[in-house]
């Protein structure tokens, strides 16, 4: 009976990005150990969400309790050069009566444990109030995790290395962060509400029973190591860490977008040699300017490599211009077909090359297709994990966030990626380096594109040997199933003595 089950809630942040893995992760507490999930949405655009959710398949729709709690108004609390992180823990902070409430109407049986991610880690003392388990799930990776726990803890003098000299900054057990790939709260440190959201978001790691991330052991041992090690990170009071992952999407049904060229894509794609396909994106949220725009067209162009260009308009000075909502404006086209922010004629020139198709298309789809041979990405972790699950080596572009970080574990730690420098900086880079990196991921016959295969498909298999029953990541998550068990036993015996 349902009953019987351990009822765990999912609290997830605004952005497709944190969403994803909470739902997938929600999926897999359904499918592998028959957890009762409700998953609790702060959505600046509901509609978006509820279009991923019915592209979704009939299993996840079906058994996930998905609520959308009401907008919140954060505006007078924000303005133009409010960093990212800084209105996400806003939204959040703002939403938790919200969460209180929607907690406190759940019955039969009362919820066992709260997993929320990095952003709402304020819904903590809800779950206390209800004497719930609190787990973190971090849904980025465990080198990033590291540096978060970390800052709260870095000595000024460390810090101001970094910031003031950009001398790397030496985590304790993990791999150094050079300035060029540094975050936010380090590249502004004038932003002392940035500052003290990140230190908070540090610090509040000691709160939880648990951590997940979405890692494996095989993929950071040493930093997962440094993590555990009292005498490294785990002496900031930091409890237990379990990568569970990868956490990714399963394949998307093809139909149902309002965005939807699904069909066409893939009905190209059927036609193209195996692995001959660049896939181009910068996520959901990644834009551009539009003098960038014009050097990729063109990088694209040049390279005469088959491709598949997800594009949005040009912002002109937030990288994550679409983060929150799929903008359908913007979208004028010249005579050719080709978009007004588009080199002219560019549609008529790489008409037999390649597809350019606005604002969305289906990536699992298309990383899963054998025709595709690469991926141009701005390294969002979501997107990152879906090339490794399918085997897909990399152009790194990296646009904000932890992004830089991931680029470089992509690039120089695990070597299934290349990457510029300068590729994601406000300098724009030009056409000739672009067309010299895809013909290096896409050269299925030199040195480089072996070399880059061979490493993507091994870093592939033990993604999914971690995923398999007795698999690293399939222990882990049993480990936290096993507590809320306890927690339900626990609350049963307290009932029969009262």
């Amino acid at each position: 009976m349902d009953s019987e089950k351990p009822h765990v809630v999912l609290l997830s942040s605004p952005g497709m990005g944190h969403l994803i893995p909470i739902l997938e992760l929600g999926h897999r507490l359904i499918t592998l150990h028959s957890l009762r999930i409700t998953v609790l949405v702060v959505a600046t655009d509901p509609s978006t969400v509820r279009s991923h959710l019915h592209n979704q398949p009939a299993d996840v729709r079906d058994l996930l309790e998905v609520v959308f709690l009401p907008p919140v108004d954060i505006s007078p609390y924000v303005g133009p050069s409010t960093a990212i992180l800084s209105v996400l823990v806003l939204m959040m902070r703002h939403s938790m009566p919200l969460v209180r409430s929607s907690i406190d109407g759940m019955r039969s049986p009362r919820p066992s444990a709260l997993i929320v991610d990095l952003f709402a880690t304020g819904a903590f003392d809800i779950a206390e109030e209800f004497g719930m388990l609190k787990y973190v799930f971090d849904t980025s990776n465990a080198w990033f995790l590291a540096l978060t726990v970390y800052h709260p803890h870095l000595p000024e003098s460390e810090e101001n290395r970094h910031v003031v000299d950009h001398e790397q900054l030496d985590i304790p057990g993990c791999p150094s962060l050079v300035y060029d790939d540094t975050v936010d709260v380090y590249m502004n440190p004038e932003n002392r509400i940035l500052h003290e959201d990140y230190a908070e978001m540090g610090r509040d790691m000691a709160k939880a029973d648990g951590i997940l991330i979405n890692s494996w052991e095989e993929l950071e041992p040493a930093t997962l190591k440094a993590l555990r090690d009292p005498k490294l990170l785990a002496k900031f009071s930091l409890p237990s860490v379990y990568p569970i992952g990868p956490i990714v999407r399963s394949v998307e049904p093809i139909g149902g977008s309002s965005f939807d060229c699904g069909e066409i894509i893939l009905s190209w794609l059927n036609k193209q040699p195996q692995e001959s396909v660049l896939y181009v994106s910068f996520g959901s949220g990644g834009t551009l300017c539009i003098e960038q725009m014009t050097e990729l067209a063109w990088g694209l162009e040049m390279s005469g490599q088959r491709f598949i260009w997800v594009v949005r308009p040009p912002t002109v000075d937030q990288k994550w211009g679409s983060l929150f909502k799929l903008k359908k404006n913007g979208l004028t086209r010249l005579d050719d077909g080709t978009p007004e922010y588009l080199p002219e004629g560019f549609i008529t020139r790489t008409k037999e090359q390649g597809l350019v198709v606005p604002l969305w298309a289906p990536q699992t789809q298309i990383l899963a297709h054998k025709a595709t041979g690469g991926f141009f990405s701005h390294c969002g972790w979501n997107s990152t994990l879906e090339s490794i699950v399918n085997g897909v080596p990399m152009i790194c572009w990296p646009l904000y966030a932890e992004q830089k970080m991931n680029a470089t574990m992509l690039s120089e730690h695990l070597g299934m990626a290349v990457r510029s420098k300068k590729a994601g900086t406000d300098r724009v880079l030009p056409r000739k380096v672009i067309e010299t990196m895809v013909r290096e991921v896409m050269g299925r016959d030199t040195a480089e594109g072996k070399r880059l295969r061979s490493t993507v498909r091994e870093i592939q298999r033990m993604a999914n040997a971690a995923l398999e029953e007795g698999g690293s990541s399939y222990d882990a998550l049993s480990k936290v199933v096993k507590q809320c068990e306890i927690k339900v036993q626990e609350a049963k015996e307290r009932a029969r003595g009262a």
